[in-house]
């Protein structure tokens, strides 16, 4: 097992994760790409000390970058974890 530091990369702040938040009680992660379900969930809640209802996943692709020369290069490959938490639990990430 990994720790849950190495699962849990960053917090994905955005307007699209804030309303989540907000309204549906959601919040998103930057999570490792050999991280499942379940470890996200035992993380989030041993970091947090929240309690998970359900954890979705999702593989976003890197895109096509170039900076003022003929070469392109890639940004990388990373997973979304969009974490839904119990009634009354709130997460103060800012």
């Amino acid at each position: 097992m990994h720790l849950s530091t190495q699962i849990i990369r960053n917090v994905r702040l955005t307007e699209k994760a804030a309303l989540l938040s907000e309204g549906l009680n959601k919040y998103v992660f930057e999570v490792a790409p050999h991280a499942n379900k379940i470890e996200i969930r035992k993380a989030i809640e041993e970091l947090f000390g929240k309690k998970v209802v359900s954890v979705n996943t999702s593989h976003c692709a890197g895109k096509q970058r170039r900076k003022r020369t003929a070469h392109a290069g890639r940004t990388a490959n990373w997973k979304k974890a969009i974490v839904t938490l119990a009634a009354g639990e709130r997460l103060e990430l800012v």
